[in-house]
């Protein structure tokens, strides 16, 4: 294996790293440029790149990732009997620059490394069965396209329910694939400042809302290209509507059988219908009973409502 190195990262500064990370496509960026990623969208991974604020998003799971990296590591080396070291830097592909990595360890005396991952306990049964989340393994072969690997390692601890663990054997044809669509997406996207179309993604939703949060700086556009699109939507609504009154139907069926009884159960589904108490504020008794108190309880919402008619 030889490794390109991009820059060193032992005593890089968090926000030195971060500036790096615009400077290609990581592993991470992978699975959302593929759209396998159900958190991150093409269009969210161009913001990143394109931006020139340096934007430093965290969670709590993030976090956790991070704190539990060496366990994971650790615990892999205990189950295999294999031995793993820090990478320590950012490597890049020589014949596709773009594309770099930041890898978790490497696995000595194998031209291999590993990938550490941390999941609750909801996300189990993505793991069933030596199942591995496509977006994960779209990243292990992003690092094989990168440092020449034969093949990748993922562990992952299910927190407070189990420890796996999976080869990933190096496969040149996914491995074009990906080089190709990275390719796309860095030469015909991020360098000409071109957004990728969007996906219908929640990670879409969220951006468009952030850069066009008001409408009233420009009163009206033409409407021009769109009739087969506007006129699919209309299909797509009409038939949604169909199917939600056919799922009603087969509720209330399931309702009128049920009468009283909080539970419905066969060998293969559960039917819960209980009685569940909550208090809400009633708005209109509020603003007239107490005028000022509702006032100063008041928030100003501000979001734009899209619709669609035929005229």
């Amino acid at each position: 294996m030889k490794l390109n190195r991009l820059v060193s990262t032992t005593d890089l500064p968090h926000e030195e790293w971060l500036k790096y990370r615009k400077k290609g496509i990581g592993g991470s960026d992978a699975g959302a440029i593929c759209r396998l990623n159900p958190y991150r969208s093409p269009m969210s991974v161009y913001i990143d790149k394109t931006e020139d604020d340096i934007e430093d998003i965290d969670s709590e799971a993030m976090r956790q990732g991070r704190d539990l990296e060496q366990y994971v590591a650790e615990r892999f080396c205990d189950e295999t009997g294999k031995k793993v070291r820090r990478a320590n830097a950012i490597f890049y592909n020589p014949d596709h620059p773009f594309m770099t990595a930041n890898v978790d360890r490497m696995i000595v005396g194998e031209n291999a490394g590993l990938e550490c991952k941390t999941a609750s306990a909801y996300s189990a049964d993505k793991w069933d069965n030596g199942q591995i989340p496509e977006s994960y393994e779209i990243q292990c072969h992003h690092y094989m396209a990168v440092t020449g690997a034969d093949a990748w390692y993922i562990a992952c601890i299910i927190l407070g329910k189990a420890f796996v663990w999976q080869r990933i054997e190096r496969d040149e044809e996914i491995i074009r694939f990906l080089t190709n669509i990275e390719g796309d997406f860095w030469n015909n996207h991020v360098l000409p400042r071109v957004m990728p179309d969007p996906d219908g993604s929640k990670a879409c939703d969220a951006i468009i809302k952030k850069y066009y949060p008001k409408s009233g700086s420009v009163p009206s556009v033409s409407l021009y290209g769109f009739d087969d699109k506007l006129k699919r939507r209309q299909e797509i609504k009409t038939l949604e509507d169909k199917l939600e009154t056919e799922r009603k139907t087969i509720d209330q069926e399931i309702q009128m059988y049920m009468k009283e009884a909080e539970i419905a159960q066969n060998d293969h589904y559960k039917v819960s219908w209980k009685t569940v108490e909550s208090n809400r504020i009633d708005s209109k008794k509020l603003k007239k009973d107490y005028p000022k108190i509702y006032a100063e309880c008041c928030k100003l919402s501000v979001s734009r409502r899209f619709e669609v008619k035929e005229i």
